[in-house]
Parts: C-alpha cells; structure tokens; sequence
C-alpha cells in the first residue's frame, strides 16, 4: 500500500532546491493525526533549499491535519485551500510559512501550471 504522504515527503526533500520557495527561509513541522498517534515531518527551508526529516524538533511554523486529509491533499484530491477554509487543517507559529509551502503542493489531477498553459497557446499560435 503506498503513502501519498511520504512520496510527497520523500519528493520534495530529493528536489533540494524549490524556486518557487526562493524567498522562504525557516522550519515547517507537521503534525499528521491518526487512529494510532502522530506522524512528524520536519521541513528546513533556506532561500528555496529544502531538506525534511522525520525530526521532533520546535519549529517556526506547525501544520496540524488528520492524516488521510493530507494524503488527498497530497495526491491532488482534496482542495488545499478549501482544507484551511474547513479548518481541517491547522497552522500555528509563523504563518507565513505555512502560505509559502503551498507552493510546493500539487494541483488536482490532470491540472497544468499556468505557464505550461501560455507555452502551449504560443505554440499553437
């Protein structure tokens, strides 16, 4: 069975290096809730370079969500936004950190960044 959230984890610490997170620098913990406890993900970002671990550490910002939320959210099922709207997930500490990571979730399905959609339309053109 695979984890849509260590896959999401897993992939973004091999990126290393995230433009569109160039301009964040500080440590992200979230806090997944499940039947059997919490699981830790740590996140260090300095100017766009990101690292994660599975460390139990303070952080400048804490995300709290139940774990099969994030698991949609990370696999493009559930709405990012609509999540923080609901409440369903939390964040406390330097929030503006939280906005940032945003930038690295992915979109729903079959979703494409806006700049792929004006490549395409120039091409076509």
């Amino acid at each position: 069975m695979s984890d849509p959230t260590a896959e999401f984890f897993d992939g973004l610490d091999h990126r290393g290096y995230e433009p569109l997170l160039q301009e964040a620098t500080g440590t992200i913990r979230f806090d997944l809730e499940h039947d059997h406890g919490v699981d830790r993900w740590f996140v260090v970002i300095q100017q766009g370079d990101v690292r994660v671990s599975r460390e139990e550490r303070e952080a400048d910002s804490v995300i709290r969500a139940d774990k099969g939320l994030f698991d949609r959210i990370v696999s493009g099922e559930e709405n990012l936004y609509a999540a923080w709207v609901r409440n369903e997930l939390r964040a406390e500490g330097e929030v503006r950190l939280a906005r940032l990571i945003q930038r690295a979730f992915p979109g729903p399905p079959g979703a494409h960044h806006p700049r792929m959609f004006a490549w395409e339309r120039r091409r076509q053109a």
